[in-house]
């Protein structure tokens, strides 16, 4: 009897799922594609019911159909996008959609009542963290000023995997690395929620349990089972949202480990065995007892590149990975550089370093002689520029030489991992793994018993490094006045935009 692991993860814009062996070797792959929802300026949002639970009962069929009469699955992990910040009456009905992670920006009066209740430096002190479009805390707080019908039915305040395993297994909890992104009311060096002094905001017992990512939160009910296609009875692990999960899937676990995610947007997590703080970083505890994480973001990525593909029409209906195959040829025809053409890909603000909600997107250095291919470099240069930018500023917060990885499926864009490189110095280990969902059935492998932390991190493969220099000499040069002008052009841009309110 082969004994099956699955693991599922909710993405910005795909639902990912697999189903490994106790070997790690990928039995079945299954996706669902999605979109989000921008109601307004500065919201995001996804519909919970339609999106999350609909597509993990989606993909959790078509993977069920691929275990023969001689499989087991023994164990389910899941991962979402977060920290997110849904709504849910006793009956775990959700009672609007949810409310992204950072990209979503709508709640800046809440953070400055915050910041006014308690302080910066109090908030700075319990949380590890200033309050940023990265908080869940002021997005709570957002629906319990905005919206008090839905605030007064609310019991729970749910995430996005805390959610999917309360509708499988009937318990409400939250991994740690989750809750802690719930400032300023979670406290980071005593991993607990701390409410003190917060009263009319929002009531911790809408808080939920806190656990650790591989511990197994319960098992699937009759009524899960018989929409998913799950076995009854099949242990749930609390899970995690999709970067650490990604962390794990790519063997990203030991402390002086650094991930850096190239997804829809860019994220990276560094990891070490003692709390940190940074008033530019994220700090927040990790999946794993007894160790901590700083972390950082972009708020484009994948997202600009897909963007600029659509401009330019490269879409014929043939997948994903012949899109991108076209965007990278046509950009090979410019040269490093992008012949002085420039692009900002703050398309929904910017996160670390500048954690500026307002920027916006553009291109500078444009002339009559700017064609397709420039401007399809450019964005990829962009999007590596503002990758490298958050990249320093963890390396310089957390000190030494880091092992850095690179996931996600911006590893097959040359052009972002050689602007890295070349700008930071840094190596990329390239890991060759399924994503988020694959980091999933490591955690239930672990929380089940079936396999240890040390096997579970062997088991993600590599692709040759991207290291500095790839391009010479001469090109390093390039990339980095580039680099300095994306900085120059993005403060001017700023000051511009601050003057015109002064």
């Amino acid at each position: 009897m082969t004994r099956l692991l699955m693991g599922i993860d909710i993405g910005t814009y795909e639902t990912k799922g697999v189903l490994v062996d106790a070997a790690g070797a990928v039995r079945a792959e299954a996706r669902a594609r999605h979109g989000i929802s921008t109601p307004r300026p500065g919201w995001v949002e996804h519909d919970a019911e339609t999106v999350w639970w609909a597509d993990l009962v989606r993909v959790a069929r078509e993977l069920t159909s691929h275990a023969g009469p001689g499989d087991e699955l023994i164990g389910l992990g899941c991962s979402a996008i977060g920290p997110c910040v849904l709504p849910v009456d006793a009956a775990l009905r959700p009672l609007r959609p949810a409310i992204l992670y950072g990209v979503d920006t709508r709640a800046s009066a809440e953070i400055a009542e915050l910041e006014e209740r308690l302080g910066r430096e109090e908030i700075f002190r319990r949380a590890g963290n200033a309050l940023t479009s990265q908080s869940a805390g002021p997005k709570m707080l957002w629906i319990e000023r905005n919206e008090p019908d839905v605030a007064a039915r609310t019991r729970w305040y749910l995430t996005s995997q805390s959610f999917l395993v309360a509708r499988l297994t009937g318990r409400v909890v939250v991994d740690h690395a989750t809750a802690g992104y719930s400032h300023p009311f979670y406290e980071l060096a005593e991993l607990r929620y701390n409410c003190d002094g917060l009263a009319g905001t929002v009531p911790e017992e809408k808080l939920p349990e806190a656990a650790w990512s591989a511990e197994v939160a319960g098992t699937v009910t009759a009524a899960a089972a018989a929409e998913t296609g799950l076995p009854e009875g099949l242990p749930v692990v609390v899970g995690t949202t999709d970067s650490p999960a990604e962390a794990v899937g790519s063997s990203v676990m030991a402390p002086g480990d650094l991930m850096l995610q190239l997804g829809s947007t860019g994220y990276l997590i560094r990891i070490g065995d003692r709390p940190a703080t940074s008033d530019v970083l994220w700090a927040a505890p990790w999946v794993m007892p007894g160790r901590f994480v700083l972390a950082a973001g972009t708020s484009t990525g994948g997202t600009a590149t897909r963007w600029i593909a659509d401009q330019l029409d490269l879409e014929r209906g043939d997948g994903d990975a012949a899109l991108f195959g076209r965007l990278m040829e046509l950009s090979g025809a410019s040269p490093i550089g992008a012949n002085g053409v420039l692009h900002l890909p703050h398309f929904s603000g910017e996160r670390t370093p500048f954690h500026d909600p307002d920027a916006r997107a553009a291109f500078v250095g444009m002339s009559l002689g700017t064609d397709r291919a420039d401007l399809a470099r450019a964005v990829s240069e962009g999007v590596g520029h503002s990758i490298a930018l958050a990249l320093a500023a963890l390396v310089a917060e957390g000190g030494g030489d880091p092992r850095v990885v690179a996931v996600g499926g911006g590893i097959k864009n040359s052009i972002i991992t050689r602007t890295i490189c070349d700008v930071t110095g840094h190596e990329l280990a390239l890991a060759e793994t399924v994503g988020a969902s694959y980091g999933d059935a490591i955690l239930a492998g672990i929380g089940v018993g079936a396999i240890s932390e040390a096997e579970g991190a062997g088991w993600p493969g590599f692709l040759e490094p991207a290291t500095p220099g790839a391009d010479g000499d001469a090109g390093v040069r390039e990339i980095r006045l580039a680099h300095d002008r994306f900085q120059r052009t993005y403060w001017a841009l700023r000051a511009a935009r601050e003057g015109e309110h002064a």
